[in-house]
């Protein structure tokens, strides 16, 4: 697919630079280097800046939000890469910090309105959901903004020894966890998710499930299972939750997706047939949609229909179904 890395989170060529990260005399270079900064983030929440929130807040290593003592001991600075101009970038999370009288009763929501500040940061300077600013940012802050959540968010919920339940270190810049008990190594998880775009002459297979808002239909979606093909699990997730059978299926594009820590493989698929039967347990409707009613959807005309939401791979790939280049 030509336009595959144009989707939200798609890379934006940052040099991850991963020989640093075993080369404890580079790494101390690169935080010490005159240029580092940091993406900072609190409770999973990057901070960005300006009054569209459409741009990072790259803060230097020394800066005293991150000296201040509730920067997380265990979770020191995780390297993410060079720029162009060779600044090195990290990543550090401050979730120790408690901001006092803000409100915080949306946290956890799935698009969090909230906006933390902190008292030593610039008033244009705050804590913001990710998915609600995501199709905002320029292709080098998301694809920052992504990675520092997932391995942020990845160190956050291992810090224990999967063999022995001892607790383990940060190592590898923060690219690994080493149990210093049983010596075991630890790689940041990325669950692997298909996505599929299945089809029927001129129309698309679309699904939905229980609590989302009234209207809003999407593309069917699931984990590929150990000793899966990424073909055997877009036949077999979708057989399971829409009854459909399918036959050719060829990859499109893939999306870092860091809610939490999913990378998901967009596929077309061609159905043998049109009669759904759901599995409620799976999802609570599946429906057809013709090229000109997801057309209306996407011009906000249609009555009942909502497209998927804008930033995510589903979008990006109905999108280019209907504009006619998938290929």
């Amino acid at each position: 697919m030509k336009l595959a890395e144009q989707v939200t989170f798609g890379g934006s060529g940052l040099d991850r630079a991963a020989h640093i990260r075993g080369d404890d005399a580079a790494l101390a270079a690169a935080l010490a280097h005159r240029d580092a900064v940091a993406v900072v983030l609190w409770r999973g929440k990057p901070l960005v800046r300006d009054e569209g929130r459409d741009r990072l807040a790259l803060i230097p290593l020394d800066h005293p939000v991150l000296q201040a003592g509730y920067a997380d001991a265990i979770l020191k600075p995780v390297f993410l890469g060079l720029d162009e101009a060779g600044a090195p970038h990290f990543a550090c999370d401050i979730s120790a910090w408690e901001p006092g009288d803000q409100d915080l009763a949306a946290l956890g929501l799935f698009l969090d309105p909230s906006e933390q500040v902190h008292p030593d940061l610039p008033r244009d300077h705050v804590f913001a959901e990710l998915r609600r600013l995501m199709t905002r940012f320029q292709r080098r802050d998301a694809e920052l903004a992504a990675t520092a959540k997932a391995i942020i968010g990845w160190h956050d919920s291992h810090r224990f020894c999967a063999r022995c339940g001892a607790p383990s270190e940060i190592t590898q810049a923060g690219w690994q966890r080493t149990c210093p008990s049983c010596k075991a190594h630890h790689f940041p998880r990325t669950d692997p998710v298909v996505i599929m775009l299945i089809t029927h002459g001129n129309s698309v297979l679309m699904g939905r499930s229980p609590g989302w808002p009234d209207g809003m239909y999407s593309l069917l979606a699931g984990f590929v299972e150990p000793g899966e093909t990424l073909e055997a699990a877009v036949r077999r997730e979708v057989f399971e939750e829409a009854g459909i059978e399918v036959g050719d299926v060829n990859y499109l594009a893939s999306q870092p997706w860091p809610f939490p820590a999913s990378l998901m493989f967009g596929c077309a698929g061609r159905a043998l047939g049109r009669e759904i039967r759901i599995d409620p347990v799976e999802i609570e409707d599946a429906i057809w949609v013709t090229r000109d009613d997801m057309m209306a959807a996407f011009a906000g005309e249609h009555a009942v229909l909502k497209p998927a939401r804008r930033g995510a791979i589903a979008h990006f790939l109905l999108q280019n179904w209907l504009a006619d280049t998938l290929d």
